[in-house]
């Protein structure tokens, strides 16, 4: 599975951003997904992930109530729609894909993973 992430780019705090992962190479309705990020000199860290029907969806307390996570499985795609933008959000963010339907907090339970974009929130 090859996973792209795209969106990326400089905002200023309060703003809107979508970032779009685009996954090729295996079907993709039977994975789960989840978008994590790092910030330099950070761990990485959990951002949202969702289910493989996308009916179940799970958030990291800190971006809780301003961003959403969905997908359409006919085309691919999984979104990560971010508003009320803050300079803490700015970081590498990731979209990852597991071989099982159910998502996960963990990083370390997911096979497959894009190359980042990145995402800057100006104050």
């Amino acid at each position: 599975v090859q996973l792209q992430a795209s969106g990326g780019g400089l905002v200023q705090a309060g703003g809107s951003q979508r970032l779009t992962c685009a996954a090729s190479g295996h079907p993709f309705g039977r994975f789960a997904m989840g978008w994590f990020r790092q910030a330099p000199g950070k761990e990485r860290e959990f951002v949202a992930t969702i289910s493989w029907t996308g009916g179940q969806v799970s958030y990291g307390d800190s971006i809780k109530g301003r961003f959403t996570i969905s997908r359409d499985n006919t085309k691919n795609m999984v979104f990560l729609q971010m508003n009320d933008l803050k300079p803490e959000d700015t970081a590498v963010y990731f979209c990852a894909a597991r071989r099982v339907t159910s998502g996960s907090a963990y990083s370390r339970y997911y096979n497959y993973w894009g190359q980042g974009t990145q995402v800057t929130v100006s104050s």
